[in-house]
């Protein structure tokens, strides 16, 4: 989802109905304020995140969100669904309606979900340019052995979609768990990585999408709001 961005004196033309080049004279006399401070730049950007006022009028006085939510097996990332329960019936937050998901988890996956209402900060952690590592916890059927993790590093061709997996990195952990990292998110991929091997997951869960790891406290269904610094990661 991408982020809403405008220029102001457009933003407030649209927004009131009033003549553009009336808004730039009202840009000019000092009407107009963005966060807080006196904005006379008829060039100047504003997104869905900005505080603008006209006189004493707030026009725009959106808050940014982003929320971690441990998602259980069973609950589909989606907003709507007429089968299954959304991760969206779990959150309680008031402006859940308003959030999207960063980087879906399939209906047999659990772990760490993230949702936001900020399109910039969501393309940054799912865009594959800026190699963004999701770390998951996999179990399997069969015994693991060496040999996956230079199939993993090597990347795989997937001839339906004609194109080859960047690089993943896999640690095996015991016979039957492996940690795998991700810089990407392409269909069922691990899923499809393992079935290489002939070897089935039997269970997924993501642990951290880049620094942001998922709280041990939260049982799954439940979530909370990022920290400030966990924004910034």
């Amino acid at each position: 989802m991408e982020s809403k961005r405008a220029r102001l004196d457009r933003f407030i033309s649209v927004n009131t109905g009033i003549n553009r080049k009336h808004v730039r004279l009202m840009l000019a006399k000092g009407r107009v304020r963005v966060d807080g401070e006196l904005a006379r730049d008829i060039d100047q950007v504003v997104d869905e995140f900005s505080h603008i006022c006209l006189d004493d009028k707030v026009l725009q006085a959106n808050e940014a969100s982003y929320v971690m939510l441990h998602k259980p097996v069973g609950v589909v990332s989606a907003t709507i669904d007429d089968k299954h329960r959304t991760v969206i019936d779990l959150l309680e937050q008031d402006d859940k309606e308003s959030l999207h998901i960063v980087g879906r988890l399939d209906l047999n996956t659990s772990g760490l979900l993230l949702l936001t209402n900020d399109g910039r900060w969501s393309k940054r952690l799912m865009d594959p340019e800026h190699k963004v590592g999701k770390l998951y916890r996999v179990h399997l059927q069969n015994p693991l052995t060496p040999d996956y993790i230079s199939g993993f590093a090597q990347g795989m061709y997937f001839e339906f979609e004609d194109i080859t997996t960047l690089p993943a990195e896999l640690e095996i952990i015991d016979s039957y768990t492996a940690l795998v990292t991700l810089y990407e998110g392409r269909y069922h991929q691990i899923k499809r990585m393992f079935g290489r091997f002939r070897n089935p997951v039997i269970g997924l869960h993501r642990i951290s999408v880049g620094n942001i790891v998922l709280d041990n406290n939260l049982k799954p269904g439940e979530s909370r709001v990022l920290t400030p610094k966990e924004i910034a990661l």
